[in-house]
């Protein structure tokens, strides 16, 4: 079992240890970082003493560390897998996320496994297959509705699979796990960490006639999710876990977005609270921010909540894959070194740093970074002149009435800088007098208790209510404790005088014992056991969209049924052409070309059929070819010669073994 079934989890990202334990201190209940290696972020790889400082840190509020394990892997790396997996364990690390199931075949240790999204999680019986194969959480695909993730909770059994679903950060446009593009084009595997990002390129989309349908737009670039409005359906159809998406994030995105769904998350518990079906975090104490959280601040390309409600029009960044950020006003004149703008909101004011941007006429989104900014005119006027850091005649198209975005305030960047939160554990303290002196006791929020006594003579206090309040205030001081007080009892039969260096020590060696009842009492996830005999996979065959790339993942699934099992792309087996990324979004939907849509349209009725399209980004060539039965796109093409030599080339240098279907002439197996 992972979570209890009325427990909440937010999940977020850390690149690094130093982010992980500001998600902590942000209201994180658990955080998914990557370890030494093998995560599926290659550039976001993290040392052992970096995750034992984090684990310490996440442990005491009784937050969770998830190591990322989720590229899919070679045989000769499965040893090296197996090894970090033990590392990270010992270090105290409360699960692993994983994609490859040839893990589960190895000697690993009892820490509990979590399904990446790259297992491409869309179906009931897929993700009850995956708990009955002992995985604890699992991470739905992002495509999914509402109403799939019902049918998946109730194929599922809560007290032993938590559902987990991402709730905001950048969007895959495949099913993840599903893409093949990166490697095709460049031999970087995404299924292995390390995406080349060909989806947010500018493309010209063609017809089978050769007519051009769109010019130059990032029509595979999704808006970036957010399901700030979508928490309580989510809650009601059964995820549990709420997973920030963004391990290459920096520390303000982190900080800001944790805190913005804290909050939204703590407003849920509470109104439910006393309800037919109460909700409760997952860890403990509660987060105090010094800033007020604004998702809008950070890096985005425009918001969308995807496929939760349904299928809806406008979910892409065709325009540009880059943050538009938020209107500030429009130019009213420019000059030779700087130009003047007019706010919306006249009070808003601009800052040395920030990033301004506009649309030129081909709907291209220019950057103009200010080197200074002064107000002009009478104060609370809303004008500004600029002074860019760039030469003014670089900006094209820009003019008077080009309308103007900030995307970057100093002003934020500076206040997320500072310490901007505050977490703490609440408890109650009792101070009573014994035969030889005092003794504290401390309750936290979660039962725990921590003790102490003094040695000393019961001295009458002259000024009774002084030395009362001087005991108040030096027994609440948990200023540099994780805790803070709710209430202090006092069980005097008079007031005594206590020195105040005696109550202070009183109180730390009391806190002391507290953690350490915290620590000793906190537990390990448990590992979940799979089913025996193992069950069936949903499938008796497995294409190349399988990604099994070692022997031991064919293995596990032979073990479960499946009689014929293709080689991963990444073993390059498939030369041809194939699909290179299924995904749920519809170019010809978006561009208002589907021949769902067209239905009942008078006069377009049947003219309009799901052709393929052509997507081109210089030499590079794409067919999209549309399912309209599942309603999904493949993206069609082949591994380029390139990309086969030098696998090849790679394999004469160092030896690899991978899993394979047929042999390869004059290389190993």
């Amino acid at each position: 079992m992972s979570l209890l079934p009325h427990q909440l989890e937010l999940l977020s990202p850390a690149r690094d240890a130093d982010i992980g334990i500001e998600a902590i201190n942000h209201g994180a209940d658990a955080v998914y970082i990557g370890g030494p290696a093998f995560g599926a972020r290659a550039g976001a790889g993290n040392d052992m003493q970096g995750l034992e400082r984090l684990i310490r840190h996440a442990h005491r509020f009784g937050s969770r560390i998830f190591i990322t394990l989720n590229t899919i892997l070679r045989d000769d790396e499965l040893e090296a897998a197996r090894r970090m997996a033990w590392q990270v364990y010992e270090a105290g690390a409360d699960a692993l996320i994983i994609q490859d199931m040839g893990l589960l075949e190895l000697d690993l240790p009892p820490i509990q496994l979590h399904a990446s999204t790259q297992t491409d999680i869309r179906t009931p019986e897929k993700a009850r297959f995956l708990q009955d194969a002992g995985l604890s959480q699992i991470v739905l695909a992002r495509e999914l509705t509402v109403q799939q993730i019902a049918a998946v909770r109730a194929a599922t059994d809560p007290s032993r699979c938590t559902i987990e679903f991402f709730i905001h950060g950048a969007l895959c446009v495949a099913y993840s796990g599903q893409c093949y593009i990166s490697h095709a084009h460049t031999g970087r595997s995404a299924n292995r960490g390390d995406c080349s990002q060909a989806c947010r390129l500018p493309y010209q989309v063609i017809d089978d006639a050769g007519r051009f349908v769109a010019h130059d737009k990032h029509v595979l670039s999704m808006k970036d999710n957010n399901q700030s409005d979508n928490l309580r359906v989510l809650i009601d159809a059964g995820v549990r876990s709420f997973k920030i998406e963004g391990r290459y994030k920096d520390m303000a995105y982190v900080k800001n977005i944790t805190a913005h769904y804290r909050r939204l998350l703590d407003e849920i518990v509470e109104e439910r609270e006393g309800g037919a079906a109460p909700l409760a975090r997952a860890s403990s104490g509660s987060t105090r921010f010094f800033f007020t959280p604004d998702p809008e601040q950070n890096f985005n390309r425009e918001f969308t909540d995807y496929f939760v409600n349904g299928r809806q029009q406008d979910i892409g960044a065709f325009d540009t894959p880059k943050n538009p950020g938020r209107a500030i006003g429009w130019v009213t004149q420019t000059g030779p070194n700087w130009f003047e703008l007019e706010t919306v909101d006249h009070g808003a004011v601009l800052h040395n740093g920030d990033g301004l941007c506009y649309y030129d006429l081909q709907r291209e989104l220019v950057g103009v970074a200010i080197n200074r900014a002064e107000a002009v005119g009478k104060p609370g006027a809303g004008k500004w002149r600029v002074f860019p850091k760039d030469p003014m005649e670089g900006f094209k198209d820009l003019r008077r009435g080009t309308e103007l975005n900030r995307n970057r305030d100093m002003d934020w960047v500076r206040m997320l800088d500072k310490k901007s939160s505050e977490r703490r554990i609440g408890l109650w303290a009792h101070l009573a007098e014994t035969p030889k002196g005092f003794a504290l006791t401390l309750t936290d929020e979660d039962g725990f208790v921590g003790a102490a006594d003094i040695a000393l003579p019961h001295e009458p206090a002259s000024d009774g209510a002084k030395a009362e309040s001087s005991l108040r205030d030096q027994l609440g001081r948990f200023g540099n404790t994780v805790f803070e007080l709710i209430d202090l009892q006092l069980a005097l039969s008079q007031p005594w005088f206590v020195p105040a260096s005696q109550l202070n020590a009183l109180r730390r060696e009391a806190t002391e014992a507290l953690e350490s009842a915290r620590a000793a009492g906190f537990q390990r996830l448990p590992r979940a056991q799979p089913v025996e005999p193992p069950v069936p996979y949903p499938e008796d065959s497995l294409s190349y969209l399988a990604n099994v790339f070692n022997q031991k993942a064919h293995d596990f699934y032979a073990r479960h049924g499946v009689k014929v099992i293709d080689a991963a792309y990444e073993s390059q087996e498939e030369e041809g052409e194939v699909s290179l990324m299924i995904t749920k979004h519809c170019v010809r939907f978006s561009l208002s070309l589907c021949p769902k849509q067209a239905k009942g349209v008078i006069g377009v009725k049947g003219t309009i059929k799901a052709e393929p399209l052509h997507l081109v980004n210089g030499k590079e060539k794409l067919t999209l070819r549309f399912d309209c039965k599942p309603c999904e796109m493949h993206v069609v093409g082949r591994m380029k010669r390139s990309v086969l030599q030098q696998q090849r080339k790679e394999m004469e240098a160092v030896p690899m073994q991978f899993y394979r279907t047929r042999p390869v002439p004059g290389v190993g197996h």
